[in-house]
């Protein structure tokens, strides 16, 4: 689970300061004010591990591509090619990483359960015209200690390995004390810190911890297909639901074929994911029934039918609200994805009934007991924020597993407000004009009723 997230001057913002995160973490706010901008942070990260390209520092993508953000300059803040692109972030392993030690048999050197990482890249000339992206410094920060690169000659691509702390040194091996290479893209250890020194094997460690949590986060977002009559399926088993849900049936279908059956806790019977995804439409009122079916036998064609009500007759997921297809997706994923999970959630509630979008918090909350998946979700739905205080109010959803963020922008600068909840999910520091002034439109709607009213009278009396 990512716990902490701290950027700077990325897109509209100058510095988020320190971000903690928790298992549901929340962005609201006005529109353009950053928001959509920390996720697109974290699938830029992504989207470069997955890269095959390791002397890429950044991902910044393309139409294919989970994000595009174009030009080094065109995402960096207020287009300053002189600032440098930094950020922070730390994350809580599925597993704690031992590291032993080359030199005992069977000894350790760390062992940790949370790892830290910091990277800083500046744009830089490189000859004739020649301009790129430099990794000016990447640590990570594990067991106490801080183990990284840092960029020690300005006209040549020139690093040192950082000095750690605790007293842990690196060995050199024998030969000339040659300097090392850039770092691989903008998070991993050039080949040549295994050759010069003995004993740097465990920063290969390091950096696949870092690929692996990236491995385990997913996207959904915001415009999400259109529901089709039929869908065709080979047999293949989709990571995710694709990043407009495109892959939904498929994944239900994969799902199925493996025989996978969900825990929903002790002394509860185990469900396949179409039995989860049924439990939750039905659940939240948008229909009684749900069921993905071959339209002929062994065949690779597909249908997803539904009943409205329980004496309805059936009909396909086309003929019924828009919303049953948009909301499909975002709860399959939540199920679907592994445990353990990194979920980025942009405007799930779109197409949402305001009663549906309340619901939409039972879901993650459920997601997040059973599955142990951390959702991190954008949204403008004050609807899905008032059922996450009342279900803190009810002692249904601990406040530490909670973190809720208000952005906004002053003079075009981002601006993160941290919203404090107590126990009983009361909100201490409301924001002016979070989602609208409700009392305002009140009062302006009985003055125009009143003024209404008194125009009557006055004809009358005419």
């Amino acid at each position: 689970m990512l716990t902490r997230l701290a950027i700077r001057n990325f897109k509209s913002w100058r510095d988020t300061g320190e971000m903690p995160l928790a298992p549901i973490t929340a962005l609201f706010g006005t529109n353009s004010s950053g928001k959509t901008s920390l996720l697109q942070m974290l699938l830029m990260l992504k989207q470069t591990a997955d890269s095959s390209d390791r002397t890429q520092v950044l991902n910044l993508g393309d139409d294919r591509s989970h994000v595009e953000l174009g030009t080094f300059q065109e995402m960096v803040y207020g287009h300053d090619l002189t600032s440098p692109l930094q950020w922070e972030m730390g994350w809580s392993l599925p597993a704690p990483l031992k590291v032993e030690d080359p030199g005992k048999h069977k000894g350790l050197l760390f062992s940790g359960a949370d790892l830290g990482f910091s990277a800083s890249v500046v744009w830089q000339g490189a000859g004739e015209g020649l301009v790129r992206a430099v990794v000016n410094r990447v640590a990570y920060r594990f067991a106490g200690s801080e183990f990284g690169m840092q960029h020690v000659s300005e006209h040549k691509p020139e690093y040192d390995l950082i000095k750690p702390e605790g007293g842990f040194e690196f060995v050199r091996s024998r030969g000339r004390p040659w300097k090392l290479p850039p770092p691989a893209k903008c998070y991993g250890f050039p080949d040549q810190v295994r050759a010069y020194y003995q004993n740097a094997g465990f920063l290969s460690d390091l950096e696949l911890q870092f690929e692996e949590f990236f491995g385990r986060l997913f996207y959904l977002g915001p415009l999400r297909d259109y529901p089709k009559r039929q869908y065709s399926w080979s047999g293949a088993q989709p990571a995710d639901m694709g990043r407009r849900g495109e892959r939904v049936v498929d994944a239900l279908l994969a799902s199925r074929e493996a025989g996978v059956l969900y825990s929903l806790g002790r002394g509860h019977k185990r469900q396949t994911l179409e039995e989860r995804v049924a439990h939750w439409l039905k659940e939240l009122g948008l229909i009684d029934s749900f069921e993905v079916r071959p339209i002929s036998p062994g065949g690779k064609l597909f249908q997803v039918w539904v009943r409205r009500h329980a004496r309805a007759a059936e009909v396909l997921i086309t003929d019924v609200g828009f919303g049953v297809s948009q909301i499909l997706p975002v709860i399959a994923l939540c199920y679907y994805a592994p445990e353990g999970a990194t979920l980025l959630l942009e405007q799930p509630e779109i197409h949402l009934h305001p009663a549906v979008q309340a619901g939409l918090a039972d879901v993650f909350m459920d997601a997040v007991k059973t599955r142990g998946v951390q959702i991190i979700v954008e949204s403008h739905s004050e609807h899905l924020l008032r059922r996450l205080q009342r279900r803190m109010a009810e002692e249904v959803l601990p406040a530490e597993d909670a973190a809720l963020y208000f952005c906004s922008t002053d003079r075009g600068e981002s601006k993160m407000t941290p919203l404090r909840l107590d126990m009983f999910g009361t909100i201490g520091n409301w924001p002016e004009g979070f989602f609208g002034d409700e009392f305002a439109e009140i009062a302006e709607t009985q003055k125009a009723i009143i003024k209404r009213k008194q125009q009557g009278a006055a004809w009358i009396a005419q």
